[in-house]
């Protein structure tokens, strides 16, 4: 039944619970420029040469790749010249000749593949395709000419693979493609295995001889193994092949298989948590150390020199530290150093002579800012599992450290995407704006997070809105029975699926929240899988077992109940929602449906759109936007502080399309943004 609601902002604070003092901090306020603006530096990189340096860094503004000789960081110069999207990823050329980065169009995920000529600056569209999806497969250190990348131009479902000649940018037909949804190449860039989709969810493994496929699968994944297990790359001589394998045990292990023989050799695993990633050797390819993230990410050397290497950086630096590319004669690191307390730098190591050499923070002006520690905490839930999550708290609440606050705080349940993702120990830009706003910020690794084994994965199978809402549920009960919060001061929000678990946290259970905040998540999971991208066709099966089959009456059932939207008359708290127009995975449709149904029902409800967006906001513009109206429809709702709107706007491509009135300063805001002229 519907229940008459509130009409205003301020009465819908009043019935969320009033304002709370006790978000209050006088720590000084850390300006939202400072921790959603562009970064100083990111992302750096040594050329496989070890020539020269690499970096993303602003250019009149955007962000774009920097190139600087190794001798001399100081005369760097610009590679790129994006004008409105940034840069936010690039390779360097095998042969150190180029970069290569791949960009899309207001955020409709149609990337093309770009190279700029280091020496001239000269750059060219590689893939100069409309209405096409380019990915790079593999960049070789063996093969120093060519890449491989894949193309869906001829079918939209599926990519083909190509060779492409980094001189020329001519492109060689590899392997056409009718039925396979991924590739794995050795470091000659020849095609190895092809993995193909079952219709259970699982995939199968073909061998690959030029265009020729054999005729039984060399390996099967089951579905229960479909997130958990994938072939993971060659060593250079191709006589090895890696694998990420949770066939026959729970968590994945690194293993690496003789391709001659078949014999498999467990390399390290742990009982906890998946092997998350691996440093090869760039001479030989062989792994030397893999890495394991339970609470945090943890090391584990299987080479005697890079123990040594791993220890001198863990003397040397403080935090988390993570090798983010080597030379090709694996002389040089670059390093990057997570304090999570302190802006994140980059390190020049050089192994010979065992010196570091700091090459930049890469946001120096949260130096000395009060950031706030992340603690990671355990938290059963009601079925007896434990989901890994991680608190930050405010300024204030903790005066000790010991992660116990001393006082209760209004909290922000901050629900990742995926869900097949999952959150981490480190400087996260979310929380420490929170918290120092006044909030505590729980992320939890809820039932379908990936790192914890193929157990906790499967656990959220056709379980959205259900158990794993109820995990959410129970991290918000263990907040409170720690002393965290107070029952009646909680807001939850996040994007995708976050974004998701808040339209369901305030249709499903609607007193459990005072507000919720809601980016790019769907409503509907009927239209949402009716709507994916073609490319994603062989994606289909698995998300059929995981969220419900659309094909089944069944099916139809459990999508329509565990969709927001039809409880759309349910919601009682005021909603936040933003959205990016050119989403093609979470399409626009998702948001206008359920502001369509809250407004015909009379409900109060705040929508932003960012027409240049997708999947989430690229542009630091429109995220300094929506972020300014996030805190201040926060502080009407909890309690907490907000920096003013200011020019927060300006710059941003923002449209309220409905409910500005909703949400405080945001009507006054947009108001002067048009008499600016912006």
């Amino acid at each position: 039944m519907h229940r008459h609601l509130i009409a205003t902002a301020a009465a819908a604070a009043v019935a969320a619970g009033g304002v709370a003092a006790s978000a209050q901090t006088n720590a000084p306020l850390i300006e939202r420029t400072k921790l959603f603006g562009n970064p100083t530096k990111t992302g750096g990189r040594v050329s496989p040469d070890g020539k020269w340096l690499s970096w993303i860094a602003p250019r009149d503004g955007v962000l774009n790749v920097w190139v600087a000789p190794v001798a001399d960081p100081e005369k760097a110069r610009a590679m790129t010249a994006e004008k409105q999207r940034p840069v936010r990823g690039y390779y360097w050329a095998p042969d150190s000749g180029s970069i290569l980065f791949i960009t899309d169009t207001g955020g409709d995920e149609n990337f093309k593949v770009y190279g700029v000529d280091v020496a001239t600056g000269t750059q060219k569209a590689l893939t100069p395709f409309d209405k096409t999806r380019a990915e790079i497969i593999a960049v070789s250190r063996n093969v120093k000419d060519r890449i491989l990348i894949s193309v869906n131009n001829r079918d939209p479902r599926w990519h083909d693979v190509h060779s492409l000649d980094l001189k020329t940018g001519a492109l060689t037909l590899v392997f056409r493609n009718d039925a396979f949804g991924g590739f794995v190449a050795d470091e000659q860039l020849r095609v190895r295995y092809a993995l193909k989709p079952r219709a259970d969810g699982g995939q199968e493994v073909f061998a690959v001889d030029g265009q020729t496929v054999s005729a039984k699968p060399a390996h099967v994944i089951p579905a229960e193994d479909a997130l958990t297990t994938a072939p993971a790359g060659f060593d250079n001589d191709g006589s090895t092949l890696y694998w990420l394998d949770s066939r026959g045990r729970n968590t994945a292990a690194l293993v690496a298989q003789d391709v001659k023989t078949g014999k498999t050799t467990v390399l390290g695993e742990d009982a906890r948590a998946d092997v998350q990633g691996a440093a090869a050797n760039p001479i030989t390819g062989k792994i030397e150390a893999y890495s394991v993230n339970y609470l945090k990410t943890e090391w584990r050397p299987l080479d005697a020199a890079v123990k040594t290497d791993l220890d001198f950086l863990k003397s040397r630096l403080k935090g988390q530290v993570t090798i983010t590319s080597r030379s090709d004669d694996n002389r040089l690191w670059t390093v990057n150093e997570d304090p999570v307390t302190a802006p994140a730098a980059l390190w020049l190591y050089d192994r010979p002579a065992k010196s570091l050499t700091r090459l930049y923070v890469t946001r120096p002006e949260l130096e000395g800012a009060p950031l706030q520690p992340m603690h990671p905490v355990e938290i059963r839930t009601r079925d007896g599992h434990t989901q890994v999550s991680y608190l930050t708290l405010p300024p204030g609440a903790d005066t000790n450290g010991d992660g116990k606050p001393e006082k209760a705080a209004p909290l922000v349940l901050l629900v990742h995407g995926g869900p097949w993702g999952r959150d981490v120990y480190g400087y996260n830009g979310y929380h420490q704006w929170l918290a120092n706003r006044g909030y505590a910020v729980l992320s939890p690794n809820f039932r379908a997070s990936t790192g914890f084994g193929k157990a906790w994965i499967n656990a959220g199978d056709k379980e959205w809105g259900r158990k794993m809402h109820d995990d959410l549920l129970d991290a918000v009960d263990w907040a409170v029975k720690n002393g965290v919060t107070t029952a009646d001061k909680v807001a939850i929000m996040g994007g995708s699926y976050g974004g998701y678990a808040t339209l369901a946290g305030l249709a499903f259970t609607p007193e459990k929240f005072a507000c919720g905040v809601d980016i790019v998540g769907p409503s509907n999971l009927t239209t949402l899988l009716a709507t994916i991208p073609p490319y994603w066709e062989a994606a289909k099966a698995q998300f059929n077992r995981t969220i419900g089959d659309p094909a089944t009456p069944e099916g139809q059932a459990l999508l329509k109940e565990r969709s927001p939207l039809f409880k759309a008359d349910q919601i009682t708290k005021p909603l936040l929602i933003g959205q990016g127009a050119n989403d093609p995975r979470v399409k626009q449709a998702e948001s206008d449906q359920i502001v369509d149904a809250m407004k015909a029902k009379g409900i109060p409800v705040t929508y932003i759109l960012f027409p240049d967006e997708g999947h989430g906001f690229a542009r630091p513009q429109n995220n300094l936007a929506f972020n300014a109206a996030t805190e201040h429809f926060l502080e009407r709702c909890l309690g907490g502080r907000s920096e003013p709107f200011g020019d927060a706007l300006n710059g941003s491509s923002i449209q309220v399309i409905h409910g500005a009135e909703f949400s405080p300063g945001l009507k006054t805001a947009m108001d002067g943004l048009k008499a600016s002229g912006f």
